[in-house]
């Protein structure tokens, strides 16, 4: 089983101006297990077939994380960002399961903890 240490993205939507919403992204370090490591290319309707993994990462929750797993919105892992598809929480460790590449907002250099 290979480890994991790395960044995870929680967004929190805010109202920054009246009916304009607004993703925040803050991110945390944590240490983990990669405990099913694959990969899958997808037909799609694009020029390019999109690639998207089905890992699992088992991090250990501190309690920010076990309060907020619903807000995880990424993990960076081997270089790239990915999705979070699924969250299965096994107290005290969350199951994150990744999908396709991740190309939302993610968060600046300021707001890193």
């Amino acid at each position: 089983m290979a480890r994991f240490y790395d960044v995870v993205g929680y967004g929190v939507t805010i109202e920054t101006a009246p009916g304009v919403w607004e993703d925040v992204i803050t991110e945390t370090a944590y240490f983990g297990d990669v405990i099913r490591n694959t990969r899958k290319m997808q037909d799609g309707e694009h020029l390019n077939d999109n690639l998207t993994v089905s890992n699992s990462i088992s991090i250990v929750a501190d309690a920010y994380a076990a309060q907020n797993f619903f807000a995880i919105r990424y993990v960076k892992w081997a270089g790239a960002y990915w999705t979070i598809s699924d969250v299965e929480v096994q107290s005290p460790r969350l199951i994150l399961r990744l999908g396709g590449v991740y190309n939302g907002p993610k968060a600046t250099v300021a707001g890193t903890p």
